[in-house]
């Protein structure tokens, strides 16, 4: 079971281009290859995603302990060639002091070999001290290689590689040179992501050539190989989903692409079948039991869908007639009367009682533990309220709410609607700023699911939600 991780010494230091190109220029290659990525991100793994052509999978230890992440990863990777890691931030950076939910500490969980890439600009002998330094923070630790990014030229490649050479016994698979056109545009939340990108094939395209040219990819390949296969035996496949009995709409495009590929198979195990929608051009909701709006940049494509007053109509007049939505974040915007960004304001769904405002900085930025109160309005977890592992990350806040709003949860950690509520609870609508992933703490794809096949089975028969 190849696998290695790919970390940095620092954040923005170019990990995810290389990780890009990895994926890319080894698939070309003929090697199935599987990417993982640590902790909670939507638009990184859409980037590996399409670069290696199989769903990135997150593994992340806030929402999911040790065990079920080594069961993900042994899951999704036994019928790989290589798997990916890649991590987030620096190789040391963690929430927690004794860096328990690091870069490192995966590695250690999953005996993957380090690939270090490290932003070179301006270094030149100072590059030996900061990979011993990190060789000896915790010497556990494999660092079987480093990738120099962002040279200079061939002149500052050659002092880098002989410094290396001299002072440390870390070998360099690789030296990437500065290039303007190898960079993918960031804007407020990161990078673009790649369903708003119409140039992502060549934009992925011409990271993995530079890589292949300037990246050992067999050293690379030899390096994964190496690492020990986990200690745990490939879990047995996830349950045979039910027979779909309920449609559930789900927004799929441009504005709207933050999804847990682990979610969306939740939902047809659950007997969900998913009906994609497109909420910049499609006219109406279709027929459907319930909705889903993830995450997405809604502010960024504000006026489209404004102007498709018809598809937001259609919206409205089903959420008033009782049809289950869940929104997270972008989409609890889109549900809202009105969104305002750079001094615009567009109307939007109008489905719940309140405007939101988009700002510079972010309002709510990390994880988030949420505990449920009375006013949820799915099926109880185990019979009791859940109290929720989720994360957050918005530069928009909720304004002008209705006094009578009920809040499906109570923040415990991080900041929600108002720092403590989150989850506006209207009718059968439930939309909040945090992000939940369906893991074995939370199958809330499930209880969403149950939901909407209880309000469909008290609907009158003659009743028609949507369509």
């Amino acid at each position: 079971m190849a696998h290695l991780l790919i970390s940095a010494s620092h954040k923005s230091s170019g990990k995810t281009t290389v990780a890009i190109g990895l994926c890319s220029a080894l698939s070309g290659r003929g090697y199935r290859v599987q990417p993982f990525k640590k902790g909670p991100d939507y638009i990184d793994p859409m980037w590996l995603a399409e670069a290696a052509g199989r769903p990135c999978r997150n593994l992340d230890f806030y929402t999911t302990g040790v065990d079920e992440i080594r069961r993900d990863f042994v899951r999704y990777s036994h019928d790989a060639d290589i798997s990916l890691l890649e991590g987030n931030k620096g190789l040391y950076d963690g929430l927690d002091l004794d860096g328990s939910n690091s870069n490192a500490a995966l590695a250690t969980l999953l005996s993957a070999p380090v690939l270090l890439v490290i932003d070179a600009r301006g270094m030149t002998r100072g590059i030996a001290p900061l990979i011993l330094g990190y060789q000896a923070f915790e010497p556990k630790i494999r660092i079987a290689g480093v990738v120099l990014n962002m040279l200079g030229g061939s002149r500052h490649e050659a002092k880098l590689r002989a410094v290396i050479e001299h002072y440390t016994d870390v070998p360099v698979l690789g030296a990437v040179h500065r290039d303007p056109t190898l960079g993918i545009v960031e804007r407020h939340l990161g990078l673009i992501p790649s369903n708003e990108n119409p140039q992502r094939h060549a934009c992925i395209a011409r990271i993995a050539k530079a890589v292949t040219m300037q990246v050992d990819l067999d050293r690379v390949l030899a390096i994964a190989g190496s690492a020990p296969a986990p200690d745990i035996v490939v879990p047995q496949p996830a349950r045979m989903p039910l027979p779909a009995d309920v449609r559930i709409a789900i927004a799929r495009d441009s504005a709207f692409g933050f999804y847990y590929p682990g979610d969306l198979e939740a939902f047809r195990r659950a007997g969900a079948e998913l009906v994609p929608i497109d909420t910049l051009r499609q006219p109406e909701l279709p027929k459907v039991d319930g909705l889903f709006i993830g995450g997405g940049f809604p502010e960024t494509h504000m006026l489209a869908l404004e102007s498709n007053r018809a598809l937001r109509a259609s919206i409205a007049t089903a959420v008033n007639a009782g049809l289950p939505v869940y929104a997270e974040c972008g989409g609890l915007m889109y549900l809202a009367r009105s969104l305002t960004w750079n001094g615009r304001i567009c109307e939007m769904v109008g489905a719940i009682p309140a405007d939101v405002l988009m700002h510079e900085r972010p309002m709510g930025r990390g994880y988030v533990r949420l505990q449920e109160t009375s006013d949820a309005p799915w099926p109880l977890r185990e019979g009791r309220r859940a109290e929720l592992s989720a994360h957050e990350f918005h530069h928009s806040s909720v304004v002008n709410l209705g006094v009578d709003v009920r809040f499906a949860y109570q923040v415990l950690r991080g900041s929600g609607i108002d720092g403590e509520r989150d989850g506006i609870v209207y009718k059968n609508v439930l939309a909040s700023y945090a992000h939940l992933r369906d893991v074995e703490e939370n199958h809330w794809v499930e209880r969403f699911v149950c939901h909407v096949r209880a309000c469909k089975q008290r609907r009158p028969l003659s009743a028609e939600l949507a369509g």
